[in-house]
């Protein structure tokens, strides 16, 4: 076998509260330094020799992934003022083409943009806004080349298909047309925060400043009520909101402040017939909707539209003339709840199987009663549904194809497994029918756990060449997440944060002593801060896994968040904490992956990084490779991959994505000792 590539070790201490760390590759954050960039080639190269003995099991997986998806194909449009918008793909090309019809389907199609005109010139490409004006002859989009989330917007004359002059660069996702000449968008600062509003008028050289957040705890994002009416800015930390309305009646005007920043209050407006929707935690936990006059909207005024359940979480709100429709979780599973304004009657949309997810769909026109939802599961692709709000009735639309697929070949189910303080984890598991769980089976475990994010039991038809090959395959939906509510949310950050990793080895534990699975073939995967995730319960618990995969991880917990000027690092002390508080530090040191990486055995493991990633820095899964090859005691691979042009998201191309997650399935497999194994 080839030999690793070792880091040199530069000493270098760090001090606070009294206590002194040393961090012999702090050195590996100096992006420009020849001998990072040298290091870190190195350990590319490594990879790829390590890896070149599956290169005929890569290209298996790949054809097989390949095998599962439709190539040339076309999403559902959405009709909205006269046209039907819709994005296709081509066989053979990465990115999606974006059109449009007016009238009718039979139409001519008319291209909006096609990302495929650059791919040649950009190995990287990402669209992020993509904005069409109230009256549909203008569109504003934006790309990003890097992988840096950094994004310059362009304008485009849809009667000409010619680009106007004015370009906006160093913006994020955020943007919004007011009117047909004005356009309001988002712009960061040094910390890659987003916290400047302007608003840009075609034809003129400037934009206008319109707002800056001092605050390095809050960020800005803007969005448009369902019925145009207005253009909200939306500033926000994890904790706390606040809401300012612009009129799209009058597009120069102010913005109008709803109600100041209260420290834990959290709400979200909708505009509706002269009245405010507002979705809030005020007195509730998990949510309520509240009702304003629009002539009064602060916050004295706000009065319950329903009686507050403690038992349904409520996370999103859609207004139509005549219905409001609400996303919720009920029992750790996504529920629509559509109730009658005129009447106050309400029902739930009913689903197929006993673990799934509902998926909000673009829903642009108010006046309707016509309603598009999503709905997926681990065996049901996704698919969507016209839904009559009066009538009730379901009409399938569009289910995504997936070629060679067949869903009564596989079946999924949810069981709960007790953690140690005796909460009750939900896991979702899906495997190929005939496939029986023992000590022999192989596992895949994947968790998350940060941010209430949940990770929904979504379709994924690149997982058919695990199933296939007799995995089972499971997400274990720990503290951190919000699937059981915010309470649960709240369990698994602060300092309640390590609830979020005995959640992992518990939903491990309870899996192998079920005859799920058994330590030799359980393996385990986490992003970001699943990363972090994978790192902690490393060093926790080695001893349960086999392999592991930490995607762009979040290693190196006290060093980031002691360093302000690293982008967002502010931001996530709601998430976190603030490691300048003393109680906070001991409890962030007591889980840093990096730092509490000791000398035994550890699983094998494969790490990726993006150099350009402006999420995790490109050094923290560096460092932790460098660290954890002097200490572990065993003869397990660990491998870095860094993708030297691309961000936190990995390639962009839907062929090379492909590629990326072959290369990691083929990881596995072999750790497994099944990389001959066919599906």
């Amino acid at each position: 076998m080839p030999t690793p590539p070792i880091a040199e070790p530069r000493p270098h201490t760090l001090t606070l509260h009294n206590h002194t760390r040393h961090d012999p590759y702090f050195w590996l954050r100096e992006r420009e330094n020849p001998d990072v960039l040298a290091y870190i080639k190195a350990e590319n190269e490594y990879t790829a020799a390590v890896m070149a003995p599956t290169k005929s099991l890569q290209e298996a997986l790949y054809n097989e992934m390949l095998s599962h998806i439709q190539e040339t194909d076309e999403e559902l449009p959405t009709y909205k003022g006269g046209y039907y918008y819709y994005e296709r793909t081509v066989e053979g090309l990465q990115y999606p083409i974006y059109a449009r019809k007016q009238g009718s389907l039979s139409a001519a199609e008319e291209i909006l943009l096609n990302p495929n005109d650059l791919a040649a010139e950009f190995p990287f490409l990402e669209v992020g806004l993509f904005e069409v004006s109230p009256d549909h002859t203008k569109l504003a989009y934006s790309l990003d080349t890097t992988g840096g989330e950094r994004f310059t917007i362009y304008f485009k004359d849809l009667s000409t298909g010619n680009l106007f002059a004015d370009q906006i660069p160093n913006t994020l996702y955020e943007g919004e047309w007011v009117d047909n000449q004005h356009f309001i968008y988002t712009t960061v600062d040094d910390a890659w925060r987003s916290a400047y509003v302007w608003r840009h008028t075609l034809g003129q050289p400037q934009s206008v400043l319109l707002y800056h957040e001092p605050n390095a705890l809050y960020e800005v994002q803007l969005y448009k009520t369902k019925d145009e009416a207005y253009v909200a800015m939306w500033l926000f930390n994890m904790e706390t909101y606040e809401i300012h309305l612009l009129s799209a009646e009058n597009p120069t005007a102010d913005f109008a402040l709803i109600h100041p920043r209260q420290t834990g209050l959290r709400y979200l407006v909708e505009h509706h017939h002269g009245r405010f929707f507002i979705l809030s935690n005020e007195n509730a936990p998990n949510n309520q909707i509240m009702v304003a006059p629009a002539a009064t909207p602060q916050k004295e005024h706000w009065q319950p539209f329903l009686p507050y359940d403690p038992d349904v979480y409520i996370t999103q709100m859609e207004p139509f003339a005549g219905h409001l429709v609400l996303h919720e979780r009920r029992g750790g599973l996504t529920a629509l709840r559509v109730i009658d304004l005129a009447t106050q009657e309400s029902h739930l949309v009913t689903a197929d199987e006993s673990a799934y997810a509902f998926l909000p769909q673009e829903n642009p026109e108010f006046h309707t009663t016509h309603f598009r939802y999503g709905y997926i599961s681990f065996v049901t692709p996704e698919t969507i549904y016209g839904y009559d709000l009066t009538t009730r009735q379901r009409t399938l639309l569009k289910q995504k194809p997936v070629p060679n697929y067949h869903a009564a070949d596989y079946e999924t189910t949810r069981i709960w497994a007790p953690a140690r303080d005796g909460a009750q984890v939900p896991i979702t598991l899906v495997w190929k029918r005939g496939t029986v769980p023992s000590p022999d089976t192989p596992f895949f475990l994947y968790g998350y756990g940060a941010y209430g994010y949940n990770r929904e039991p979504l379709f994924d038809p690149n997982r058919l060449s695990l199933l296939d090959r007799g995995f089972i395959y499971a997400i274990a939906h720990i503290r951190g997440s919000s699937t059981l509510g915010r309470p649960w949310y709240e369990q698994g950050k602060f300092l309640h944060k390590k609830n979020s990793f005995t959640d992992f080895v518990d939903s491990a534990q309870h899996l192998i002593a079920e005859g799920y699975t058994s330590p030799a073939k359980l393996v385990i995967m986490g992003r970001s801060a699943g990363g972090l995730l994978m790192g902690a319960v490393l060093n926790m618990a080695p001893e349960l896994f086999t392999a592991a995969i930490a995607g762009v991880p979040f290693m190196d917990v006290v060093t980031t968040m002691l360093d302000t000027s690293i982008p967002l690092t502010v931001g996530e002390f709601d998430e976190w904490g603030n490691p300048q508080d003393e109680s906070y530090y001991h409890y962030l040191l007591s889980y840093s992956p990096y730092d509490q990486l000791e000398a035994k055995a550890y699983p094998h493991v494969f790490v990726t990084s993006g150099l350009n990633d402006p999420r995790v820095q490109y050094w923290e899964p560096t460092k932790w490779v460098a660290k954890i090859r002097t200490l572990k005691t065993d003869n397990h691979h660990v491998l870095l991959k860094t993708n030297m042009g691309a961000g936190h998201a990995g390639a962009s191309g839907r062929y090379d994505y492909l590629r990326e997650i072959a290369l990691e399935y083929a990881f596995l497999l072999d750790a497994l000792g099944m990389g001959e194994s066919e599906p």
